[in-house]
């Protein structure tokens, strides 16, 4: 589990889950095609956090008949699910924009070599 944790006098406090914890998490999915994760390569549209903690978060793929359109949420879903204090996970694949190389970070395209 990734702790989202904090310090007071009274000692060690669960915080609420962050937007950044849930980023982080989902950094480390890679599409098994291509060498950088997926939030860099711009496939995830939509996180939010509701009060309780219960995660949702809207993904698209690089196209709808992409190999690994079936394990990708998954794997997504199960990388947000290790964050301490998660609740439910829920991840929706969208298609609406259609993604395009412009959704992706200059650090993905310097990986790629697409300048």
């Amino acid at each position: 589990m990734i702790p989202v944790t904090s310090w007071t006098p009274d000692g060690e406090t669960t915080s609420p889950v962050s937007e950044e914890a849930v980023i982080t998490a989902i950094a480390t999915v890679f599409d098994p095609e291509i060498p950088v994760n997926i939030y860099e390569l711009g496939l995830i549209y939509a996180v939010e956090i509701a009060a309780n903690n219960d995660v949702k978060v809207e993904m698209t793929l690089t196209a709808p008949a992409c190999p690994s359109a079936q394990e990708l949420p998954e794997m997504v879903r199960d990388a947000v699910a290790q964050i301490s204090g998660v609740g439910d996970v829920t991840v929706d694949t969208v298609w609406d924009p259609p993604w395009d190389p412009s959704r992706m970070s200059e650090e993905a395209r310097l990986s790629l070599n697409m300048f």
